[in-house]
């Protein structure tokens, strides 16, 4: 595999940061993932840490070079995510049970799979476009399609921040997977939390992103997304790998 990937994490406005984020490899395949906790209940990054660090080690735990079931990985592993979230919970007294977002991509044999709880979000750029972005589990994204509220009217809703899906808590996640995806030389894939993308109109963070290598796009990005939310600014978190394999894909 031959790859450049770049990670960035900022407070913003907030007291503590909130977001946690991890990659890890082995000869062939590769983990990238993406927490959002949230803030409406306590402790959301201890949530977003148990969810990151129980991912991680699923991976390293199974992955001897490559995983034999790429999507049975996913969805063991964001589900034992959800039950250490609850299990420390319960450890621990807590009143309210921490909750995350989360976004994972899995990348071995030249192909791309990913799965997600939330509004964390997951993009493949190719040719300076869009290929994929995954769907908000947000009750306004339900909303825009029940044709209810438009895009724009979606980006400034009260209710923009909600999400109906989750790690951690009395319902089990509704975890979503993606396609396999062979990917071609030079596809960028983006993980981020939704700090990072909301502030921005998704032209100018496809244009961002694409236009230079990911250690000076992932800033770049951010500092957009930092000046555009200004005061309101949540943590802000993005991922960016660059696929640089000629050989596969």
């Amino acid at each position: 595999m031959k790859f450049s990937i770049f990670q960035e994490s900022r407070i913003g406005k907030r007291r503590i940061n909130q977001d946690r984020m991890h990659h890890a490899s082995t000869r062939d395949a590769l983990l990238m993932v993406v927490a959002d906790g949230m803030g409406g209940h306590q402790h959301g990054e201890v949530a977003a840490q148990i969810a990151v660090d129980t991912i991680t080690s699923t991976f390293n735990r199974l992955a001897r070079t490559t995983l034999t079931n790429p999507f049975l990985f996913l969805s063991q592993s964001i589900s034992q995510a959800h039950l250490a979230i609850n299990r420390h919970s319960g450890d621990v007294e807590a009143k309210d049970v921490p909750r995350t977002t989360c976004v994972v991509c899995l990348i071995q044999g030249g192909a791309a799979y990913w799965a997600h709880v939330g509004d964390s979000r997951l993009y493949v750029l190719r040719a300076g476009r869009a290929l994929v972005q995954t769907r908000d589990h947000s009750h306004v994204r339900r909303m825009v399609e029940q044709g209810l509220i438009d895009e724009t009217q979606a980006g400034t809703h009260p209710a923009r921040n909600l999400v109906y899906s989750c790690l951690g808590g009395d319902n089990p996640p509704e975890i979503e997977f993606s396609r396999k995806l062979p990917l071609q030389h030079h596809d960028l894939i983006a993980l981020c939390s939704d700090g990072a993308w909301s502030p921005l109109h998704e032209a100018l963070f496809v244009s961002t992103l694409s236009g230079q290598p990911p250690a000076e796009a992932v800033p770049q990005v951010l500092d957009l997304a930092e000046a555009n939310a200004g005061a309101r600014c949540d943590n802000l978190t993005l991922m960016a790998l660059r696929w640089e394999d000629e050989s596969e894909g």
